[in-house]
């Protein structure tokens, strides 16, 4: 009886009823998919308009909407947040056919496809899964991939969300997919065929894991937990366990054994090594036949037979005992949430039978046989376990034959949980979970749910997560009678499906109450009700808009069901039936059938009209203040306990038709007070609180159980409900309100549930009250919970406490009066907890006392809920008490933790965590240490605007210091809260993953397009002219350049026609003139992708722009057409398949290494005509130079190489391999080696490969071994170097160019390593290379291909010496290589240049070029930028004789003409390699005056002596190495210099030349500007690939250096351009750099002031780089930690973001700095402010807040025109605000203001203003802080408030307060007595005074203490042991020293500034009036 009394009570109403339709169907329904199309197809157009051919459709359509609906299902899940999503987001997974529909909406947005699937075959099931994709780093964590998996009979097809697509075929058939924490597991469907086997043999595994769609399917290994098996690790292979849920966190899955009939619980985790080893060793598995529950083959097949027998063995239960197979059909589809739902359209018509029959409503139309018929049928295909297991699981699958390699598990499954196997020994018992779901209660215990649908039966499996989070322990089973349920996550709660058919709402194992759904009766209420009632409260609840209070309570009293009807006796079932039987009734009102797709706190409820509602159960809280109060309340109660509060709670809170939300907290404190004992209704100020709806009967449903007997009490309370008052009327209410019901006093009463424990629920809150006043967002619930707490304490007796609420709010408290008895026996039964102390914890006072310096006891914190308190203590004693250890191992110093009733403290590891995130390093100010701890507890910029202004000003200096001097490398975070934008700005840069993204947008890197088309197709036009324009912003030299290395437009042809030439001859002549020109046009692309190197980031869908290489001219005057291809002249073949080949080159060139690029661009870049095919192997070479070629798939590769064309093939050869630049990748060393004969085995077939790819494939060796010292790569090389021409002419021709290849290869695989080469000693590789270089007898072939070298060439006569002309240049480079930078003096020797005549004849001058450059380079660090230098390498002989006029007979003066030069050229290619993109100007200078020489040598008569040619090699050499060192920096001399030879077209100029000097261009501008060249061994050797001194005499030579080869260079490009970028405009700008040098042999430690955008040093000479004030805010970057930083800046095109000053103009504008508004008066501080025009804020700052702030406060209007002063106030405090550049003071100045006007214009009514006025005073008298501004007074900045204001308040403050003291300073005194507080305004001014002068509460005895002194240094002795501080004791002094303790009239000692004549005893010193003292303090 009294239970369904109380469930009467507790109903809670469902809110949002909507319809459901998954919108898949809708979709799918319009998709035109297969079935639809097929429709299509199948009637002839005519047929389709006709009547029955349209009937026919209409049929067909039927039919597919009929089958599309027994396939379909669908599973919602919690939305992941993408951006811009509301905050119910949900995505549905819709599957119907062939079809798969992802799509996602809200409550506020509709639903809309995100993605749709169509695949070939019926889908079997579609779920979502996340897949880690492992890192290459080993820290690295694995990123989860979110994906859909659709599985179909033979593959699985899984669609990720970033758009890659896998299909993995299936090697089995699958019974069922379930998605885990690590990835997919598949279930092997047994087929029959399994137990056709006789002989028992190893059964197969039936689970298989897939951790991603590209790894192998893996068979999963299991741990069961038996006596026997415990330490056993075997496969799964029983056949008899069925997965039935699987879960990500906890990694878990529960498994149904069929044959038992038992779940079990596993935990699923990665294999360990051991077990690994251990299954894949141990054969002797085969012997147990079960493979999971082995307890040996007897038993299990004794079990079997048992199952076997007649189906009515099973006893009376036989209807269910074919349950199981049912169950197990309807397994089909699961989510991978929390929970999984089964729902198989197949037998839901079967389901829907099980589930209306159940026991509770069993329909008599139905016998249970022909249920069980039904049943048996519809699962008799799925009927295989039937068989015994022990044939079942030995297995004949062709696929996995067990003699194959075995597959190596992954994942292993161990055994947490089993049911008892003796629930499963009643039959009737076993049957598989139908639903199975993690949920937690209120009290956060965590249980694993299953629903046995069978016996309607729910089983909540209690767990607890031990600390390392993978053990699970599993505690009791609770069993809850259910027909369905559903988890709802957000509420920690579930719903569940009574076998009545009514909607219960559980929290565990807990009932909470029923569920009302409106419009919609559950079937009890019919029940009661055939009556003429039925339809009138239905009419009132059909809509929610109805549903007031009074609708409701005619509910409560009219259809509530009356006990009787509900008697759990024999009776129920006659009612159900007569019921159901009811027919007309069944139609009318669908019953609730089943629940489905649970998300957050929304459930769909199928009806048993097949409709579906989807409703939202509602929370337990919505205000804020009422979750904490929760919170707390939870935290501090017993378990138990506190599940009764919260579900008493949750049953008021959202009672049918409950309050608003602005009701909450007068609804909360009702019920809160009245379960700890109170009668709400006879307390006045809870009597007041309004409420729609009567609480009385809810709150006091214990008292009024009718079964209790009644009692007078109960009549009184019922005369003063509120009910009663409605009822009577207002007359009676009305006297009633007014004065207190003349009602004895009020007593608590003790059974009350909360009643023992006042105390401690007391002190918690008093904690969340100190926590509330720490954020001005609460406060107003700080004093909305302040009046609960005053009523508490009043009743408690805590003074001390009363006293602080008073002062906190004092014109609000004294009006609550009553107070409420406890009993002395009473007060027994409470629990007094220890931490409870009489003086009460107040957080402002602790702080205060922080800034005083005194010491201080540990502050109380609630952890999780007090996080405020705990973040602002420990600032306060980190930064004010200065302990570095405060924030991790001196917490508890600070901080008193208190520990729940229920509560393991969960927060102390992860705050350990958190302060461990960087390494202590000592060096760090404790400002710097604040700001990173608080950003790592996640404290932002909004967090410390909610923070009172007082309490945050210590954390504002923190920030305040810390801005001008910030670390480089702070997170993003940090950079935010100190509000240094440009620093976030750079921050988030970094943390951005490399890809498009890093191109700043606001940065318009992408160009202006130009309006002339011609421009565009140049192909220079990507560059970014913003920052050129910076960098050379006085000419036009970038377009110079742009002009000089154009190649798309026709040249100007101008020959003069003379009169004796023909017409014909004339066009021959211009022709003739083209020609010449066009070897210019043709070496132009070599510079012109240097010049616009890595600035496009292509669009990747469209192809990339190449620029026409344009050979014709237009002759003037009248541009006539001028072509090459008339037929006039002849033209060389081939002449322009070179020049195309590096203009492909330069397009490539174009793309920046950071842009998207991959395999699938590269080959739509692939052009159709063929002619264009040398372009495009270009366009691959330079690929693979800017690293994209790594993503060109293996396949395109080798479908690239087998076309067999020549051009294609070395750029993509050298592509690849400066792509994997000195990686060792064995793929691409097999792609190099079938090119290259020498590494093939001798045996191998001979190929044909052509001699230039052989030299790339040569290069391409070195550059992939560079640096390796790889021995037998070497020793090929070496061997190849003087490869000797073979008898059938194969290496015949060109062999100087393989030569030099083998020999810088060999230089590069050796690159550096001098003499340290390991294991190589035996081949002598110095000494082989010196014989190569100066010939001798040739050695011996060695190795492997000694064969091929048997017999001689026929046709080349070499004998047996070395052709050092072939072999030298090779061997000299490597040499070089090998030695560089090792000053390595006796190789050095060998390569100097001989000073006799005789040996000089021997040699050829190019050679002493190379000698003397490779002997330069090995000696590094005796290169001198200085002419003297230069000319000292150039022997003794020469020296002495060149110049003379007079020579003797034995010397040949061409000899040695030409060998100076070559000398001078290879000392001056030295000087540019040693300095290069350095921009020295003494090595600038030194190269120009040898540059000028040979220019003017060119022109002299000696030109002849030397050689034209010699000399413009020299020249051109010169020119390279001067482009070298000004790489990048666009000199104008340099310029001049390309502008004058590009002029130069004579016949001399060949090919070779222009390529020379238009490399030189390009290097100049390299980049646009934005690079420059390293000297780092790895840029050297490619420099010395590219600027090989030999260049091509014609376009198509490749006879001494294989061209391709010269666009090596850019491996030694750097970025090294520094761009500051005003995070403000997002423009590029220009700032002041201060950039240290290291000290090093040749200077000290340099600082040297640049102007940015500049080119920075080599990044490892640099010590540090430092942005100077005073325009931007300073920034420096340290290098000496690490040039990490500073590189990832330079990569993302070098932006560094600066942010201006206030009042400071960029340099552009303002380059002298004489228009910032603070230099016109800086030194006059007062006029300035008269003189400061708010108009002119704009100037100062861009902050939108403070240009608004000018224009409302700080301009004079006619309605201020009485305000001047606040206008002057205001503008000053701007002026200070913006001056000192900290505008995030201006609202705290504001609010300083507003604390002291409202004091003295006694508006105020509560003293918050007052405490954070009293911490500004005490933080800027802080003798810390004073003292630590003294000691950093140098570096550091001033205090946060350093104006005059801060004196100005204090003074008004202070006089306000000793006015109204002089007035009423018996009002103190009063107080001190203990007498009762006096009138409002009196109250509130003398609360103020207390707190502002921290007087303690003296309440206590205090004034007896203080009465009887008689002199000051007695008062003064004794006010220091109460701590009353000596500014507040001089203003009492008076008071208490008045006329010998009378306190006169009113108590009245005269004014306070003349103290009565007692009143100065004179103390030696002590001066006489005590009005001046007063001032001091």
């Amino acid at each position: 009886m009294s239970d369904v009394y109380e469930e009467r009570a507790t109903m809670i109403a469902a809110g949002e009823l909507q319809s459901f339709v998954p919108f898949g169907r809708e979709h799918c329904r319009n998709h035109p998919n297969a079935v639809n199309l097929q429709l299509r197809q199948l009637q002839p157009a005519s047929e389709l308009w006709s009547s029955d051919g349209a009937a026919g459709l209409v049929g067909s359509l039927q039919e597919v909407t009929l089958q599309e609906k027994e396939r379909e299902c669908w599973q919602l899940r919690k939305g992941c947040a993408r951006v811009g999503e509301g905050v119910g987001h949900e995505e549905e997974l819709y599957t119907a056919g062939n079809m798969v529909i992802w799509s996602h909406g809200s409550r506020t947005q509709a639903s809309n496809v995100y993605k749709a699937f169509t695949v070939d075959s019926p889908v079997q099931q579609a779920l979502w899964c996340n897949f880690g994709v492992p890192q290459n780093k080993k820290d690295e964590q694995d990123v989860l991939e979110q994906t859909v998996c659709i599985i179909q009979s033979t593959c699985v097809n899984v669609h990720s969300v970033t758009g890659k697509d896998f299909i993995s075929p299936l090697p089995f058939q699958v019974s069922n997919l379930w998605s885990t924490k690590f990835g997919l597991l598949l279930e092997r469907k047994n087929p029959a065929s399994d137990a056709s086997m006789s002989p028992p043999r190893e059964p197969l595994p039936v689970v298989f894991s897939m951790l991603h769609p590209l790894d192998e399917i893996a068979p999963v290994l299991c741990r069961p937990t038996g006596v026997f098996d415990a330490a056993r690790v075997q496969y799964v292979s029983d056949c008899t366990m069925k997965i039935v849920f699987s879960c990500c966190q906890p990694s878990i899955l529960v498994t149904y054994d069929t044959v038992q009939g038992t779940h079990s619980v596993w935990t699923l985790r990665k294999v360990t090594p051991e077990e690994r080893s251990s299954v894949l060793k141990c054969p002797e598995q085969a012997d147990t036949p079960l493979g999971l529950m082995a307890t040996g083959f007897l038993t299990s097949h004794l079990r079997n037979v048992s199952r076997l027998d007649s189906p009515g063995g099973g006893g009376p239960g036989s209807p269910l005992h074919c349950q199981p197979l049912h169950g197990q059909g309807r397994m089909m589809t699961s989510s991978p949430g929390y929970h999984s739902r089964v729902h198989s359209p197949s037998i839901s018509n079967m389901a829907a039978l099980s589930r209306s029959h159940s026991p509770g409503m069993a329909a008599p139309s139905y016998s249970n046989v022909a249920r069980f018929n039904v049943s048996f049928q519809s699962s008799s295909p799925r009927g295989h376990h039937c068989h015994p297991p022990s044939l079942n699981s030995t297995a004949s699958e062709s696929v996995l034959v067990p003699e194959m390699e075995p597959i190596v598990p992954d994942l292993c499954m161990e055994q947490l949980w089993s049911e008892s196997a003796t629930a499963a020994s009643h039959r009737e018992m076993s049957s598989q979970a139908s639903k199975v779901y993690l949920t937690s209660d209120l009290c956060e215990n965590h249980y694993l749910c299953f629903l046995v649908e069978s016996h309607h039966q729910l089983r909540c499996l209690k767990f607890i997560q031990s600390n390392e989070s993978s053990q699970l322990i599993f505690a009791s089973v609770t069993t809850i009678p259910a027909k369905d349920a559903a988890p709802l996550h957000d509420i920690d709660a579930m719903l569940v499906l009574e076998s009545n058919g009514s909607l219960a709402l559980y929290t565990g194992g807990t009932r909470v109450s029923k569920v009302f759904v409106p419009g919609l009766l559950s079937p009890n209420f019919g029940l009661s009700n055939h009556s003429a009632h039925i339809s009138t409260p239905m009419e009132s609840v059909s809509t929610p808009a109805n549903s007031t209070g009074r609708h409701i309570r005619r509910l409560d009293e009219v259809t509530m069901p009356s006990p009787v009807f509900e008697l759990k006796g024999s009776n129920n079932k006659h009612h159900e039936n007569t019921w159901l039987e009811d027919c007309t009734f069944q139609h009318s009102v669908p019953y609730i059938q089943a629940l489905r797709d649970p998300v957050c706190n929304r459930v769909t409820l199928e009806l048993s009209n097949g409709q579906m509602l989807r409703i939202t159960i509602p929370e337990i809280a919505t205000s804020e203040l009422v979750r904490n109060c929760l919170q707390a309340v939870r935290f501090i109660l017993p378990k138990d306990t506190a599940m009764k509060v919260l579900v008493k709670w949750y049953n008021i809170y959202n009672a049918p038709g409950g309050s608003g939300p602005h009701l909450e907290w007068n609804l909360f404190v009702t019920c809160f007070m009245a379960l700890m004992g109170y009668n709400t209704e006879r307390l006045g100020w809870t009597r007041n609180l309004h409420f729609e709806v009567p609480l009385s009967p809810v709150i006091a449903a214990k008292k009024a159980r009718p079964s209790d007997g009644g009692s007078d009490e109960d009549w009184d309370y019922m005369r003063a409900s509120h009910y009663h008052r409605l009822l009577v009327g207002p007359a009676v209410s009305g006297s009633a309100s007014h004065s207190p019901p003349p009602s004895p006093a009020l007593r608590l009463d003790s059974a009350a549930l909360l009643f023992p424990h006042i105390p401690a629920l007391f002190y918690v809150l008093h904690l969340l009250y100190q926590e509330l006043q720490l954020d001005q967002l609460q406060r107003a619930g700080a004093r909305l919970l302040v009046c609960l707490l005053q009523q508490l304490a009043r009743d408690l007796q805590l003074e001390e406490y009363m006293d602080l609420y008073w002062r906190d709010y004092p014109a609000f408290i004294p009006s609550f009066t009553e107070t409420c008895l406890i009993d002395q026996a009473q007060i027994g039964q409470m629990q007094r907890p220890s931490f409870l102390r009489p003086e009460p914890p107040c957080v402002f006072s602790w702080l205060s006392s922080c800034l005083r310096g005194e010491e201080v006891p540990p502050f109380p914190f609630l952890p999780g809920i007090c996080e405020r308190t705990r973040l602002l203590v420990l600032s306060y004693a980190l930064y004010i008490i200065g302990d570095k250890n405060a924030t991790s191992s001196d917490m508890s110093k600070y901080l008193a933790k208190l520990s729940a009733g229920q509560k393991k403290c969960a927060t102390q590891p992860a705050v350990r965590r958190q302060s461990s995130v960087k390494p202590e390093s000592t060096n760090e100010s404790l400002a710097e240490r604040l700001v990173v701890w608080l950003t790592s507890a996640g404290f932002t910029l909004k967090h410390l605007e909610s923070v009172p202004f007082g309490v945050a000003l210590p954390i504002r200096d923190a920030i305040y210091q810390c801005r001008e001097q910030p670390c480089s490398d702070w997170s993003e975070a940090v950079c935010l809260l100190i509000g240094r934008q440009d620093l976030t700005k750079q921050a988030h840069k970094m943390s951005l993953a490399k890809g498009k993204t890093s191109v700043n947008p606001g940065l318009s890197l992408e160009p202006p397009a130009t309006t002339e088309a011609d421009e565009e197709e140049d192909g220079m036009s990507d560059l970014n002219q913003e920052v050129t324009g910076l960098i050379w912003s006085q000419d036009l030299r970038v377009q110079e350049a742009r002009r000089l290395l154009q190649s798309s437009r026709p040249v100007r042809v101008s020959v003069v026609q003379l009169p004796e030439v023909s017409d014909h001859e004339f066009i021959e002549e211009k022709e003739n003139k083209l020609l010449q020109l066009c070897q210019r046009t043709m070496a132009l692309p070599v510079g012109r992708g240097l010049f616009t190197l890595f600035s496009y980031h292509p669009v990747p869908t469209e192809p990339l722009p190449v620029p026409k290489l344009n050979l014709t001219g237009r002759a003037p005057p009248i541009n006539t057409m001028v072509d090459l291809n008339s037929g006039n002249i002849d033209v060389p073949p081939n002449m322009t398949s070179w020049s195309s080949f590096h203009n492909g080159v330069a397009a490539g060139l174009k793309i920046a290494p950071v842009s998207q690029v991959d395999s699938a661009w590269i080959a739509y870049n692939k052009p159709k005509s063929p002619e264009l095919a040398n372009e495009y192997a270009g366009f691959l070479m330079a690929l693979g130079l800017n690293g994209h070629l790594t993503k060109l798939a293996t396949l395109n590769i080798h479908d690239y190489l087998t076309k067999g064309h020549e051009m294609t093939s070395i750029g993509l050869l050298l592509g690849v391999s400066a792509a994997k630049l000195g990686t060792m990748d064995m793929s691409i060393t097999r792609l190099l080696s079938i090119h290259i004969p020498a590494l093939l085995p001798p045996t191998s077939t001979e190929l044909d490969v052509p001699h230039n790819v052989q030299v790339a494939a040569v290069v391409g060796i070195g550059l992939v071994y560079q640096g390796t010292g790889h021995r037998h790569n070497a020793e090929v090389l070496l061997a190849e170097i003087g490869r000797p021409p073979g008898p059938e002419m194969e290496y015949c021709t060109d062999r100087e160019s393989y030569s030099l290849a083998a020999g810088l290869a060999l230089g590069m695989v050796c690159l550096g390593h001098g003499s340290n080469l390991i294991g190589m000693t035996d081949l002598n590789v110095p000494e082989q290379l010196y014989q190569y270089m100066v010939g001798g007898h040739r050695r011996a072939h060695t190795g492997a291909n000694r064969e091929k070298h048997k017999s001689p060439s026929y046709q080349i006569k070499e004998g047996d010496t070395i052709n050092v002309d072939v072999t030298c240049p090779g061997a000299t480079l490597a040499l070089a290589m090998i030695y560089l930078k090792t000053n390595n003096k006796s190789i050095a020797d060998w390569l100097k240049a001989p000073d006799t005549m005789f040996l000089l004849d021997f040699i050829k001058p190019e050679f002493l070029l190379l000698r003397t450059l490779a002997r330069c380079v090995i000696m590094w660090g005796e290169i001198l930028p200085n002419a003297e230098w230069v000319s000292g390498n150039v022997p003794q002989i020469i020296q002495e004789n060149i110049g003379n006029t007079v020579v003797s007979e034995d010397l040949n003066m061409e000899t040695l003409a030409q060998a100076h030069d070559y000398i001078i050229a290879g000392a001056c290619m030295a000087v540019g390699f040693r300095f290069a993109g350095s921009a020295n100007s003494d090595a600038f200078d030194c190269l120009y005056k040898f540059a000028q020489g040979f220019m003017r040598c060119l022109t002299s008569a000696t030109a002849t002596v030397t050689g034209h040619y010699n000399l413009q090699t020299c020249l051109s050499m010169v020119l390279l190495a001067l482009s070298m060192v000004m790489s990048g920096s666009g000199n104008l001399k340099v310029l001049q210099l390309c502008r004058f030879l590009h002029k130069r077209t004579s016949a001399e100029m060949n090919y070779g030349f222009h390529m020379a000097h238009h490399m030189a261009l390009g290097l100049l501008f390299l980049g646009g500007g934005r690079y420059t060249l390293s000297t780092s061994n790895s840029a050297i050797a490619a420099l010395l690939c590219a600027l090989y001194p030999h260049f091509p005499a014609h376009s198509t030579d490749n006879r001494y250096h294989l061209q391709a080869l010269r666009h090596l260079g850019v491996l030694a490009a750097s970025p090294r351009l520094l761009v500051p970028v005003d995070v403000d405009t997002l423009k590029p700008c220009y700032a002041l750099l201060d950039i240290t040098y290291k000290e090093t042999l040749w200077y000290e430690e340099t600082t040297v002031e640049l102007m940015a955008p500049t080119m920075l040093p080599e990044l490892q000479l640099l010590q540090r780089i430092k942005v100077k004030g005073p325009r931007y805010w300073e920034l420096s970057i340290d290098l000496s930690k690490g040039s990490q930083h500073v590189e990832s800046i330079l990569r993302r095109d070098g932006v560094l973001y600066v942010k201006l000053r206030a009042g400071q103009l960029p340099y552009k504008d303002d380059p002298r700095g004489w228009k910032s508004l603070l230099a016109s008066n800086v030194n006059n501080r007062n006029s300035e402010v008269r003189t400061f025009k708010p108009e002119a804020i704009s100037t100062f700052t861009s902050d939108a807040a403070l240009v608004s702030f000018a224009e409302c406060f700080c301009k004079a209007s006619d309605a201020m025109k009485h305000r001047q002063a606040t206008l002057a106030l205001f503008s000053a405090i701007l002026f200070e605000c913006v001056t000192q550049e900290n505008p995030e003071m201006l609202p705290t100045y504001i609010a300083i203001d507003q604390a002291v006007r409202s004091l003295g214009g006694s508006e105020t009514c509560e003293t918050f203003p007052l405490w954070q006025m009293r911490l500004v005073l005490e933080l800027c008298e802080s003798r810390v802080l004073q003292g630590r501004l003294r000691e950093n007074g140098g570096q550091g900045r001033g205090a946060l408030l350093s104006s005059e204001f801060l004196p100005v308040m204090k003074n008004t403050a202070d006089g306000t307060l000793d006015a109204w003291l002089n007035d009423n300073g018996g009002v103190l005194r009063a107080y001190m007595n203990g007498s009762p507080l006096p009138g409002e305004s009196q109250s509130t001014m003398l609360a103020c005074f207390l707190v502002y002068h921290s007087l303690p509460c003296l309440r206590r005895n205090t004034h007896t203490q203080l009465e009887g002194c008689v002199s000051f240094p007695e008062l003064l002795l004794r006010c220091s042991r109460l701590g009353i501080p000596v500014r507040a004791l001089l203003r009492l002094g008076p008071l208490l020293l008045g006329p010998a303790g009378q306190p006169g009239p009113a108590g009245q000692p005269g004014p306070a500034g003349q103290p009565g004549p007692a009143g100065q005893p004179g103390p030696a010193g002590q001066p006489g009036p005590a009005s001046p003292t007063q001032h001091v303090y």
